[in-house]
């Protein structure tokens, strides 16, 4: 087995972990705040990566730069503290599967805030991919959900906040690019070493707000099934998938990886129908198989698009 192949499927397996996120937090985003269930997964997430790999960081740290200490403290509030936070908040308004859908807008913003804030090439495939995604949002949306009529307005609302969760994760991408352009975050860092940086400075942002959620009466009356759900979300989803992503990501390139971020929403929605019981009409159907068609479009490499600029 190459080192492609190696790749695809460790980004396969970052991704399709990444899409059970959405069903970890639907069973506990009906008891506990946001910000505690992000507080909670990221420490659990924590005794995982502390004891596997601490004795990296104490090295790491000395050697990081401020450049280096941006860049953490950024991907940990885009990335994960406010993503979370509005995924988390959606889903107490919309259904998970369509909240997995949404969050699969995320490579069609990060396309247009390149093309608009940083001037990048915008290709004719960039240009279809982000088509089918807004189509396709609007499908879910139920501008034309062909099982009835538009959605309500707290409805309307839930689905608007997971895509701000998508918008905060195409901030980061697109600062990143930024900083990148800028030759300021040639760190070298680990990027496991990394990976447990970011988690401990998402959680520093979490602790406050959670705690005025003041979730002690909630969490003692939470059963197995909550705290099963938020184990999966901290050792899973926050640990393992993303030491996957990692471990793809040094394999593959990035239009690999926007490919196979297909696997998101695509996980979500069957998990969504199967474990939840969620109803997938077809205008969301329909909308989820564009919002596919879109990433893979914008996931392509450039040699195999239609070499055009807009």
């Amino acid at each position: 087995m190459n080192q492609q192949q190696q790749g695809n499927i460790f980004l396969f397996l970052a991704f399709s972990l990444a899409g059970t996120s959405v069903i970890a937090a639907r069973l506990v985003s009906d008891r506990l705040g946001s910000f505690t269930i992000t507080a909670l997964s990221l420490l659990l997430g924590l005794l995982i990566l502390v004891p596997l790999y601490g004795a990296r960081l104490i090295p790491a740290i000395r050697q990081m730069k401020l450049a280096d200490w941006k860049m953490v403290i950024l991907q940990a509030f885009f990335g994960i503290f406010l993503f979370r936070a509005l995924l988390l908040g959606g889903l107490n308004l919309t259904s998970a599967g369509e909240a997995g859908l949404l969050t699969g807008a995320a490579p069609a913003i990060t396309a247009l805030l390149a093309w608009l804030v940083l001037r990048e090439r915008l290709t004719a495939g960039i240009a279809a991919g982000t088509t089918f995604t807004v189509a396709g949002i609007f499908l879910i949306q139920g501008v034309a959900n062909f099982g009835g009529g538009l959605l309500s307005a707290s409805h309307l609302a839930g689905n608007l906040l997971v895509l701000a969760a998508a918008a905060s994760e195409s901030t980061f991408n697109m600062l990143s690019r930024l900083g990148n352009r800028s030759g300021n975050t040639d760190s070298g860092l680990d990027p496991v070493v990394q990976t447990t940086l970011v988690t401990i400075a998402a959680f520093v942002f979490s602790v406050v707000p959670a705690w005025i959620e003041r979730p002690i009466s909630s969490l003692s009356s939470l059963g197995l099934t909550g705290w099963l759900a938020l184990a999966w979300y901290g050792w899973i989803v926050t640990a393992l998938a993303f030491i996957c992503w990692y471990a793809g990501i040094k394999r593959s390139s990035a239009y690999t990886a926007a490919a196979f971020s297909g696997m998101m929403p695509l996980t979500s929605m069957v998990l969504s129908f199967f474990l939840l019981n969620e109803h997938v009409g077809y205008g969301q159907t329909a909308g989820g198989l564009a919002v596919i068609i879109g990433m893979w479009l914008i996931g392509r490499r450039p040699e195999n698009s239609v070499a055009q600029t807009i």
